[in-house]
């Protein structure tokens, strides 16, 4: 009967949890973004110039990494922005076939615009809330997160994508101590290409 009573606690957490962050989708991300951006802008092609703007993925391969997609359809993804002016590319260095992305003023602005929304948004929303309350309930949900993640998943599915949006730290990399598969992918890779350069150059 404990266990159950236990099972029944955690069944409706989750059930908040889900509600919370369909809030969070639908009032930070899709309205602000409407607001900032009018309807020129879908929210995946937001995400994408957040993931350049936060985190250094900065290649169509970390994009397509980050975001779980084929290079293919991060390529695709990337056109429509470039064609919009909202992303820039050139030719990598030393690999001339590695394609760099990088934001325009349009999509600075853009963001800027966004941020400056979403930061008055927060405000009126967790203006009762004091701040140390606001913290416990971060970190319990950081703890049950990682603990999900470290029971459910193979270490090699594992990215939350925590650069994207509002902090600068990878959960699982701070809790669980070890590295996403994005970040130890793009590792891997950075070394493979370092490999090459230095060949290239006779070292």
């Amino acid at each position: 009967m404990a266990e159950r009573k236990f099972t029944d606690i955690a069944h409706d957490f989750l059930g908040s949890a889900h509600v919370f962050a369909s809030a969070v989708e639908d009032v930070i991300e899709r309205r602000l973004l409407a607001e900032a951006a009018g309807k020129h802008l879908t929210l995946s092609q937001f995400r994408l110039l957040k993931l350049v703007a936060m985190t250094d993925a900065h290649t169509i391969s970390d994009v397509g990494l980050f975001l779980g997609v084929s290079n293919a359809a991060a390529s695709k993804a990337v056109d429509k922005l470039v064609r919009r002016k909202l992303l820039r590319r050139k030719e990598g260095r030393p690999d001339r076939r590695e394609i760099r992305l990088s934001l325009t003023e349009a999509s600075k602005r853009l963001l800027d615009a966004y941020e400056q929304k979403k930061r008055r948004k927060l405000a009126e929303v967790f203006q009762g809330f004091a701040g140390d309350e606001l913290r416990r309930t971060a970190d319990l949900l950081d703890r049950i997160s990682a603990g999900l993640v470290d029971h459910h998943s193979h270490e090699r599915e594992v990215c939350l994508q925590c650069g994207i949006y509002f902090r600068n730290e990878c959960l699982v990399r701070k809790l669980l101590n070890r590295e996403c598969f994005y970040l130890r992918n793009r590792i891997q890779r950075l070394r493979s290409h370092q490999t090459t350069a230095n060949e290239a150059a006779g070292k």
